[in-house]
């Protein structure tokens, strides 16, 4: 036992017990290409195993920023691990890629074997909705660092796409159409203007509001991220897709643009899907207005496909098949912009 390293403030022993911990959560996700056993120094993937002819590699790295704030407040660590997988493979997905494997990263200040696992548990989950292979990640025990029960967590994904499949926004043309598929919540964006919103009006996260129909306040806002993988995947396969978009920070003002080029700009139509609740309930308190709530949050639609008008039933009816509420929510202009109507 290291006896000075433990009355430095890291317990070696706490930390072999998170390994033992989160063996079964690792290796419920596997998949094809998986290689090796968790504790080696780098994770592997067999890429050959793929077939894949032209593989081009689309990587993605990302955290869960102060939403974690609002799971210190709440106690509950489950989900959160869901939101840092969510927000790396659907980057990667944007792109045509399907997410193979993911690695994650835990800095806290005192390591608790239980807590630990409840987060790796999440990421684990995150994992298996995504298809993709949990092969690695560090708990770092960072006393000084992080104060109380205080952690961080971030995460990295590597996916694949056949060259002539990837999907970069070159095909995007004036008439095309977006499909907007419905986002589980806040996601994993604004919530420094969330907090803030619940600071200034001292709103209790364990108070069910009018707005949220039932629910409480701190569960509502700690609904994991969608994770959009095997369905888009699968509209992917069956249409030709000319963009995807991850509705992030930004909001629809910044992300959907990114797939357009000079000249094009965006008409969105309010109305053709679901406002959820949460974000009037944002907007209400927080005095907020109604056009800047589309430029901070996802506002309903976590994931916007753009293909041509003739392709957009066919994607409504594979993901609505899949379980998803998915619309036409707008279309691609000639007018540099984006209208929300």
């Amino acid at each position: 036992m290291a006896v000075n390293y433990e009355k430095a403030g890291v317990n070696l022993e706490a930390g072999y017990e998170v390994v033992r911990r989160i063996k079964q959560h690792v290796a419920s996700t596997q998949r094809k290409g998986t290689m090796g056993n968790i504790g080696a120094f780098g994770g592997m993937f067999d890429l050959a195993s793929l077939g894949v002819k032209e593989p081009v590699l689309v990587s993605g790295t990302d955290g869960v920023g102060t939403k974690l704030k609002i799971a210190f407040a709440m106690d509950k660590h489950d989900t959160i691990g869901i939101d840092a997988v969510a927000m790396c493979v659907n980057d990667v997905l944007a792109q045509g890629a399907e997410p193979l494997f993911f690695l994650d990263y835990v800095a806290l200040g005192h390591n608790i074997p239980e807590k630990v696992e409840a987060i790796v548990a999440g990421v684990a989950e995150g994992c298996r909705q995504a298809g993709c292979a949990l092969i690695g990640g560090e708990t770092a025990e960072m006393p000084g660092m992080y104060e109380g029960g205080d952690y961080d967590i971030a995460g990295f994904t590597c996916g694949v796409v056949e060259k002539s499949q990837l999907i970069d926004g070159s095909k995007v043309k004036v008439g095309d159409v977006l499909v907007g598929i419905a986002s589980s919540g806040v996601h994993s964006n604004g919530f420094s203007l969330v907090r803030k919103v619940v600071s200034d009006n001292n709103l209790d996260l364990n108070t069910s509001y009018e707005e949220l129909n039932g629910a409480k306040l701190g569960e509502t806002l700690l609904t994991p991220t969608k994770i959009y993988v095997r369905q888009v995947l699968e509209v992917i396969r069956n249409c030709d897709v000319h963009g995807i978009c991850h509705i992030t920070g930004g909001g629809f003002d910044e992300n959907i643009p990114r797939v357009l080029h000079e000249g094009q700009g965006l008409e969105i139509t309010e109305g053709t899907w679901e406002i959820l609740p949460v974000f009037r309930l944002l907007e209400k308190y927080g005095n907020i207005p109604h056009r800047e709530m589309f430029n901070i949050f996802n506002m309903g639609v976590g994931m916007v496909v753009v293909l041509d008008e003739s392709e957009a039933e066919k994607a409504v009816e594979i993901l609505t098949a899949a379980g998803e509420k998915a619309t036409v929510i707008g279309r691609v202009t000639d007018t540099e912009g984006v209208v929300i109507k």
